[in-house]
């Protein structure tokens, strides 16, 4: 894996292929707070590259093998300074910027920005408002990970995040009861402690370009219908996937699903294109 250095102590983990074709886009994936490259490296990416697709993933820093200088505060502009100053070191053709939660609206906002030319934007379970029940989730991430590190959160969260089916599938890698409080300067404690000041309240009708909202209804955490019916309104050129079989996590709980989709959309581009 190839790693953009940012200064003497901060550096981007990533992995970028071109496309096979000319005009294909290349997906770039912006991950959720806690996540990383393999999420989309097990199954999404290679599908998408068998199909002649393009694809960059990274890790923000402060998620694995991406270092920080110590004191840093890993806020969210500076993420989506970091995803800008990758999308013009990496200069991927026809990008298509595909976000999972929160890594969705980060990709958004770098859209707005206009650093490079932005052929696409995918959402996937990112559309919501901040209201009570979910500010209360995001106050309790931190405490909760700091008193038990991150099984403690997946022991709690996790079969509320997916599907029945998965959760199910995945029960026996859980409650293992390996708890320990997390340094509280480590990369996902200070991502998960900035992330608090984000500003979901973007200018929605300024994403002017081709974008794919996908959403999974067994999300019991973040899914709120009646707030992503009316944002998904305010998209100018939007396309909608809702799948009653999954839950938050995508990439893992329907890999092949989510590349065909994927795929789908990339050809719409690409033929717009010609």
């Amino acid at each position: 894996m190839k790693r953009l250095t940012l200064g003497p102590d901060d550096a981007l983990p990533y992995e970028h292929h071109e496309p096979a074709r000319d005009g294909a886009p290349t997906f770039v994936f912006v991950n959720a707070l806690t996540g990383s490259t393999a999420a989309w490296e097990a199954v999404v990416a290679p599908r998408l590259r068998d199909g002649g697709f393009g694809t960059l993933s990274y890790n923000f820093r402060g998620q694995e093998d991406a270092p920080f200088a110590a004191g840093t505060d890993l806020t969210p502009t500076l993420i989506v300074d970091d995803l800008c100053a990758l999308l013009s070191h990496c200069a991927p053709r026809n990008p298509v910027l595909t976000g999972l939660s929160i890594g969705g609206l980060f990709a958004a906002q770098a859209v707005l920005r206009e650093v490079v030319p932005v052929r696409g934007l995918v959402l996937l379970n990112t559309l919501r408002e901040i209201g009570p029940r979910i500010a209360w989730v995001n106050d309790a991430m931190e405490v909760i990970v700091g008193a038990g590190g991150v099984p403690l959160f997946m022991d709690a969260l996790f079969p509320l995040l997916v599907n029945p089916e998965f959760a199910a599938q995945s029960r026996a890698n859980f409650l293992k009861g390996d708890y320990a409080p997390m340094d509280p300067t480590h990369g996902h404690m200070n991502l998960m402690r900035n992330a608090r000041a984000t500003d979901w309240d973007i200018a929605y009708e300024d994403l002017a370009l081709p974008t794919l909202v996908i959403t999974g209804h067994q999300d019991r955490v973040f899914l709120d219908t009646e707030v992503v019916d009316r944002l998904y309104q305010r998209l100018p050129d939007a396309r909608r996937e809702d799948w009653p079989d999954a839950g938050h996590l995508l990439p893992l709980e329907r890999p092949d699903r989510l590349a065909e989709s994927l795929a789908r959309f990339g050809a719409e581009i690409e033929g717009a294109g010609q």
